[in-house]
């Protein structure tokens, strides 16, 4: 815990790192103006952290890992040679891992160009030309492959997922901006004290809703043959395995979000260069309808996309009838793997919906009331989503550990 904490606080402080060649008080004023619009711009700096509002050496934060991710797993499905590594154990995870990381740095240079550009024609650049170009693409390249370093340190020696941890850390961290600009609109009559009420306890509700529905699962019974060996007695007992509602966590939503980045972008750069087409930039934004159709409908994709990457039911299948173990009513082997199948492809349909209802409704609530900040239901729920599944794994840890010290200190102990 100590160590993720370190590597968390390491992140924080990269994102306070600025970048030479920016006019900072011009940038400020377009970031106002960027989160009460709910623009692209102002979307993304909300999974950095506020770290590309300020232009800092984070600025591309986790976001090209992580999409560069998702591109590789949609190719290891799609190329026979990709999907050959993917079933070879260890060493094709490790040859995908470096594919990953490649294409993570080609991903941070187009994406730090466009950032220079867009900066460029925006009149937000002290120094316009190569010279800044070439310094701010080698400036934020390098953050964003320092960041993805980071995060795979906290997969392997720290608490959670490490792209998880980093983008929670980013949200969290613009909570108390939000209290503050959500007081100040009060104070200023732009937003009513009851709407304020109204929108906390929303939000508490959500985030109460969101832990119950984590915490359901589907239990399949399962019995175990009994087994004579010699005079002793095994098997014969009754256990059950559980299926939650929302199998593979907030991957899904993650997905999402990184992927939405580019229509976004394009959309944006269109309507930037002509003005007869800013009714698109406006209808993706996060307040637009259109954005949320596509994240309520990428949510659903990605929640059965991901659970196929995890899941394995022929497998689950096999080790079940190797163990002696059958599902009653259901015969052992090709019949219980298309049980298990059919199981996750209805539970799957209900975590899908559910994770998509729950970031897009924020979205619309925000809209309606005209809150000063963007506060989505896809931030939301990473938060709540990461911060459960940190306090499952820390749980888990606590068991090890008390039960390794029973082992030490009991009959055991030789």
């Amino acid at each position: 815990m100590l160590f993720t904490l370190g590597v968390l606080i390491i992140d924080r402080l990269g994102t306070y790192i600025p970048v030479s060649g920016i006019n900072v008080p011009l940038l400020g004023e377009y970031m106002r103006q960027a989160s009460t619009l709910g623009t692209l711009f102002s979307y993304v700096d909300t999974l950095s952290g506020s770290a590309l509002g300020r232009c800092t050496l984070f600025a591309l934060g986790i976001s090209p890992y992580i999409t560069a991710s998702i591109a590789m797993q949609l190719l290891g499905m799609a190329i026979p040679s990709l999907e050959q590594l993917l079933k070879e154990g260890e060493y094709g995870r490790k040859v995908i891992n470096q594919y990953t990381r490649y294409l993570t740095l080609g991903l941070s240079i187009f994406w730090s160009f466009s950032y220079a550009l867009f900066l460029e024609s925006q009149g937000l650049v002290l120094s316009p030309g190569w010279g800044f170009r070439l310094t701010f693409v080698l400036s934020l390249t390098a953050g964003s492959m320092f960041v993805m370093w980071l995060g795979e340190q906290i997969s392997l020696f720290g608490v959670g997922n490490g792209a998880s941890m980093i983008i929670f850390a980013g949200i969290v961290a613009r909570f108390p901006g939000y209290v503050l600009s959500t007081v100040q609109a009060v104070e200023n009559g732009v937003v009513s004290g009851f709407a304020a009420i109204f929108v906390l306890l929303f939000f508490l509700a959500i985030i109460g809703c969101i832990v119950f529905l984590e915490k359901g699962e589907r239990k399949i019974p399962v019995q175990y043959a009994r087994r004579i060996i010699g005079r002793r007695v095994y098997g014969g007992q009754n256990t059950f395995i559980p299926f939650k509602i929302n199998t593979v966590g907030v991957m899904p939503v993650i997905f999402a979000s990184s992927f939405l980045q580019i229509p976004m972008a394009i959309i944006g750069m269109i309507a930037n260069r002509w003005a007869s087409m800013s009714f698109l930039a406006t209808m993706i934004s996060p307040r637009g309808a259109l954005f949320n159709v596509l994240e309520f409908v990428l949510i659903i994709f990605f929640t059965y996309f991901y659970t196929a990457l995890v899941f394995n039911p022929d497998e689950l299948a096999e080790n079940l009838r190797k163990s002696g173990g059958f599902i009653p009513g259901v015969r052992p082997g090709k019949k219980t793997a298309q049980f298990f199948d059919f199981i996750l492809n209805r539970i799957g349909l209900v975590g899908a919906i559910y994770l998509g209802v729950l970031a897009i409704i924020p979205n619309i609530l925000t809209a309606a009331i005209n809150l000063p900040f963007v506060m989505g239901g896809t931030a939301l729920l990473i938060v709540v989503g990461v911060a459960l599944e940190m306090s499952s794994q820390i749980e888990s840890y606590l068991i090890e550990h008390n039960y390794e010290g029973f082992l030490a200190t009991g009959k055991m102990k030789r």
